[in-house]
């Protein structure tokens, strides 16, 4: 059953040579179970930069996919001790990433919970830093969901 949940999403980009740059967004979205595999589900903002995109997050017993769909799409793998490189669809361009993870923490049930990825990127194979990509989802109120 899906059900209408509030998701808090931090991100955290670490440079070498220039600090740290930190992001928080909360949104409303879905939330489910199908598979033995849990799955949020939320629509992008414009203060996200990505328009009119649909982010999808599958998470698995051992990774994470990220899935982006509309304006922007693309498929990001999160696999604890392995790289993925995908293509990233900018919808002017396109751009090689290749995602690092170093390590995943979550806790996760029917009722929502937490799930933190400590990862580092390359943007056509140039490393660009360290990233910690931290989400937490919690069922919304009747309030919040009507």
């Amino acid at each position: 059953m899906k059900k209408d949940v509030i998701i808090t999403i931090r991100g955290l980009q670490s440079f070498e040579d220039s600090g740290d740059d930190s992001v928080e967004l909360i949104t409303s979205g879905r939330f489910y179970e199908k598979g033995g595999n849990y799955y949020v589900s939320y629509k992008e903002s414009e203060l996200t930069g990505l328009g009119d995109t649909t982010t999808t997050l599958k998470i698995e017993e051992n990774k994470v996919t990220v899935m982006r769909f509309g304006e922007l799409t693309s498929n990001m793998i999160f696999e604890e001790g392995k790289k993925h490189i995908t293509y990233y669809d900018m919808g002017f361009g396109g751009l090689t990433v290749g995602v690092s993870t170093k390590k995943i923490d979550k806790t996760i049930g029917e009722r929502g919970g937490k799930v933190k990825i400590d990862y580092a990127m390359e943007i056509n194979n140039a490393v660009t830093g360290e990233n910690a990509l931290c989400m937490e989802i919690r069922e919304a109120s009747p309030e919040i969901a009507n």
